[in-house]
């Protein structure tokens, strides 16, 4: 097959399928937004369930990599601003890479591992055992009764996941600055909050709601687009982590390259 038509033939694929997780995503904001004005309940035990899994779950093993980042960040910086006479600004090289960037991707990459694999392997096993068959034999919409409750529950843990990153981020690169840095608590307390903006943090913020999105409709749609057999589940679990990453940072590229031309004006 030639090297074109290949080409043409990978992005046809790859257009319908956001095109699937673009009709996923609106379906399940409709069994959000309108659905329960229209008589269809949004189960709230599920959304609750969810977010306790995908959020306060999550939050031991953030805490650690946010704060092992943050120090990471600050030794990084910290080379090469020694050299220049820069030490003082560690704090705003941290606090500004922290809050506008490293946060809410590592977060997404956090929580792609724990839930959206997850997502994918729940509504696979379903989909193989017949379980979708069976709730759309009962009049229960599958999209309302299961990927509505993972979005607006990852819709609402991820900037709350995020603005915990940001907060141990910060505390590593300050273990870093008052340990090695010279600088005081209160010293290094007051350059960050110096050194960031709140359009830094809404910056940060803004990205993990488009992150939760992409995630769970990723980890959804693979699961429901799943084959027959266990091995099938095994593909969809790693094809959503994968695709999920790949979403995840095309859109942190979008939004950055966006967040750039809008405030360099």
């Amino acid at each position: 097959m030639p090297v074109t038509e290949t080409l043409g033939q990978a992005t046809i694929d790859g257009l319908a399928y956001l095109g699937d997780l673009a009709i996923l995503m609106g379906r399940s904001l409709h069994a959000i937004i309108v659905a329960p004005f229209q008589g269809q309940r949004l189960r709230g035990q599920r959304v609750v369930h969810q977010a306790m899994s995908a959020g306060v779950g999550a939050i031991p093993i953030l805490s650690l990599i946010s704060f092992f980042i943050g120090v990471i960040m600050a030794l990084q910086s910290a080379y090469e601003l020694r050299k220049l006479g820069a030490i003082a600004l560690v704090a705003r090289a941290v606090a500004i890479s922290i809050t506008r960037e490293l946060a809410p991707l590592i977060t997404a990459i956090v929580v792609i591992g724990r839930s959206g694999s997850a997502f994918a392997a729940e509504i696979g096993s379903m989909k193989v055992n017949e379980e979708i068959d069976a709730l759309e034999t009962m009049a229960l919409d599958p999209i309302q009764f299961l990927v509505a409750p993972k979005l607006l529950a990852m819709l609402l843990m991820l900037p709350c996941l995020t603005t915990w990153a940001d907060f141990m981020g910060i505390l590593g690169g300050a273990t870093f600055g008052v340990s090695v840095a010279g600088f005081t608590l209160g010293s290094y307390i007051q350059a960050t909050l110096h050194s960031i903006a709140f359009r830094d943090i809404v910056t940060g913020l803004i990205k993990s709601v488009m992150f939760g999105a992409v995630i769970t409709a990723v980890g959804c749609q693979e699961g429901l687009s799943t084959g027959l057999g266990a091995e099938q589940v095994g593909r969809s679990t790693t094809s959503a982590v994968v695709k999920s990453i790949f979403l995840v940072v095309a859109v942190d590229l979008v939004f950055t390259l966006l967040f750039y031309f809008t405030t360099s004006r």
